[in-house]
């Protein structure tokens, strides 16, 4: 795949999944609802107050009594716990967060009784559509785990090539970052990357090809990797890129936005259903790309 937009092609429209959205009430979650339905990508159960769903479906010219979208009437306070209720018991297959905090809505994630908890790791993968490259690159974990444990992070890849295969990447190339290519015993990144490296080799993280540490050059670039002799069945060709703590990824991630001019999807992986969290400020057609690859990753 070379861009975002193959994600819609993916997307088995003769299976419709069901996307429970929590604080439906918001532009541009309901810009990316209505293009969602004209692409018949899925049907929709928006959740929240009745009347100011209907309000912002009405500003931007979307039928409320389409066949693909059901309202669940509820105040905002309960909006995240009847949507995440939703998936738990069956009437939907994906969450998406609306309007509504993170906070809020991984509170009802996490929630013990009705959430969506399975005992793995949640984490955030991004997949970039990235200008100057020929592929897309995955991402993680920008969003999730400040400074991920060695078992943490054997999770938050396990998440990430589950995403990959998702998408067709059937043996996923995973780059474990860190600021130099060499195990250094004072940097606990390369240290923790060369276990995980190990554990790939022995067969502990299976279905993927795992190196590390290697610097960002390295990964990404082939001839960097050459330049600095590193011999690598990883080096250029990532699909994947692992970061040892939240700070990297997430400059990274905004890296890619603002100097690269990126286009992203992102979900949360790990729970019992794929969670759709993008930041409010993201336009719709970042949303419809997270949507896609959630509903991909339903499959």
């Amino acid at each position: 795949m070379q861009t975002l937009k193959e994600l819609l092609e993916k997307v088995d429209q003769a299976d419709k999944k069901v996307v429970a959205v929590a604080q439906a009430a918001d532009t541009e979650v309901m810009r990316a609802v209505m293009l969602g339905v004209e692409r018949e990508l899925c049907d929709f159960l928006l959740v929240g107050d009745q009347t100011a769903i209907q309000r912002v479906a009405e500003e931007i010219g979307i039928e409320v009594g389409h066949p693909a979208i059901k309202i669940l009437h509820c105040n905002e306070r309960e909006a995240s716990l009847q949507a995440v209720k939703a998936v738990n018991n069956g009437d939907a297959h994906v969450l998406m967060k609306g309007n509504v905090s993170t906070k809020d809505i991984l509170k009802a994630v996490l929630n013990k009784e009705f959430g969506l908890r399975t005992g793995n790791v949640l984490s955030h993968v991004a997949l970039f559509e990235i200008p100057n490259q020929t592929r897309l690159i995955l991402l993680t974990d920008s969003a999730m785990n400040i400074e991920p444990s060695l078992e943490e992070k054997a999770q938050i890849i396990e998440n990430a090539v589950s995403v990959a295969q998702n998408i067709g990447i059937k043996i996923p190339k995973v780059a474990l970052l860190a600021a130099v290519e060499v195990v250094n015993p004072a940097m606990s990144a390369t240290l923790d990357a060369a276990a995980l490296t190990q554990m790939n080799k022995r067969g502990q993280l299976k279905n993927c090809i795992v190196d590390g540490p290697l610097a960002f050059d390295n990964a990404v670039s082939r001839d960097a990797a050459q330049q600095k002799g590193i011999d690598s069945p990883v080096s250029g060709e990532a699909d994947i890129l692992v970061v040892p703590a939240i700070e990297v990824a997430n400059a990274l991630y905004k890296s890619f936005m603002y100097f690269a001019d990126a286009k992203v999807a992102g979900i949360i992986s790990g729970a019992a259903a794929p969670i759709v969290l993008t930041s409010r400020a993201d336009s719709a057609e970042s949303k419809l790309y997270s949507l896609s690859l959630s509903l991909l990753s339903a499959n």
